[in-house]
């Protein structure tokens, strides 16, 4: 029994092929063991202060006035350019696609309801008062442990984590949204911030199933911040309710660098993390730390292009489905970075062989 105990840490050892890989690795395991001893928690207004870059705001107080108007201001240049004037985007997508607009309306009324679509389940049924940590396919409640504690293959304490997963990915917000600016109707509002406040509480940093995989963690942190600027004109997404959110948004930037899928997972993992540090880089500037996301994702989007991508436009892992997903990262990658003043949208690859190069569209 020893010599099997000590055989497989042995047998992971010989699948690492680099120092770096080592490094990483290690970082990680060193974070996890810090993490579990001291578990993060969710910073003070003071601390929250601490983590901005003052020099952007002058005179102005720090606040949640202020930091909103900072990130919608961002927003007018820095953002999808539909979102600069919603009631016009709004008019026109109801008068070319009636259907679809109806269907918004319709799926958002749905999730009032307490029913949503996951995957390839169709209005599941997950209440009014939301239990992020159930699973609603068996009714297995997660435990709240730490996120590393947490078997990805294992369903008996979870249920199917791809489902509950789908729900924490939030983009469900995306519905509502739509519907709220297609209608004006504030009940899709309150939806979404009761939503958002019961996460917050429900999902304190570092613990549960719902920071176990930083794919999952990417992709919620992309929901908030598209909601975010569909419910501007919302009174039920406060400023208050905002800094509360832009905390938990910091603690998703932190988590997934820390914990990004570099050699776990180097495919649509990866670039699903990058896209996401890309977003709260570019999206919440005022951050000390954007720029390291900004720089960091798009270091990792560009180099894993020229990895994933072959010549002749086929996705590496051959199959058709993660191509349509690669092309969506990267479409938003573009859109994204081609409102950036100092972006190029002819990009040469880092890494890359002699005389290769990305052009992005």
């Amino acid at each position: 029994m020893a010599v099997e105990a000590m055989a497989k840490p042995l047998e992971k050892l010989k699948k690492i092929r680099s120092w770096d890989e080592i490094r990483t690795r290690g970082g990680q395991a060193f974070s996890v063991f810090r993490e579990q001893k001291r578990i993060p928690q969710v910073p003070t207004d003071w601390e929250l202060v601490e983590l901005i870059d003052a020099v952007q705001f002058g005179s102005a107080p720090i606040i949640s006035e202020t930091l909103w108007q900072k990130f919608y201001k961002n927003g007018e240049t820095g953002f999808f350019p539909a979102f600069a004037d919603l009631e016009r985007t709004s008019a026109s997508f109801r008068s070319t696609f009636v259907e679809s607009a109806d269907s918004f309306v319709e799926a958002a009324e749905e999730i009032l309801e307490g029913r949503v679509d996951l995957l390839a389940f169709k209005n599941l049924y997950v209440g009014t008062q939301i239990d992020w940590h159930r699973e609603p396919l068996s009714s297995k409640r997660s435990p709240l442990k730490h996120w590393k504690e947490f078997d990805d293959l294992e369903t008996g304490e979870t249920g199917n984590k791809k489902v509950i997963w789908e729900l924490n990915r939030h983009q469900h917000f995306f519905t509502l949204g739509v519907a709220f600016v297609l209608t004006g109707d504030e009940r899709f509002a309150a939806a979404f911030a009761d939503q958002l406040e019961s996460w917050m509480e429900q999902n304190p940093p570092a613990m549960g199933v719902n920071w176990s995989s930083s794919l999952e963690v990417s992709f919620r942190a992309m929901s908030w911040i598209w909601a975010f600027h569909l419910f501007r004109e919302s009174d039920h997404f406060t400023p208050e309710l905002f800094k509360r959110a832009l905390k938990y948004l910091y603690l998703h930037g932190r988590h997934i660098e820390q914990y990004l899928s570099k050699y776990y997972s180097p495919n649509t993992h990866l670039t699903g993390e990058a896209l996401g540090l890309y977003y709260l880089g570019t999206q919440l500037p005022f951050f000390k730390r954007s720029e390291r996301w900004r720089k960091l994702g798009e270091d990792i989007l560009f180099t894993e292009v020229m990895k994933q991508i072959h010549p002749d436009g086929v996705y590496f892992e051959q199959s058709t489905w993660y191509q349509r997903y690669t092309a969506d990262i990267y479409s938003q990658f573009s859109i994204l970075r081609s409102l950036d003043p100092d972006g190029d949208l002819t990009c040469v690859g880092r890494n890359l062989k002699s005389g290769s190069s990305l052009h992005l569209p």
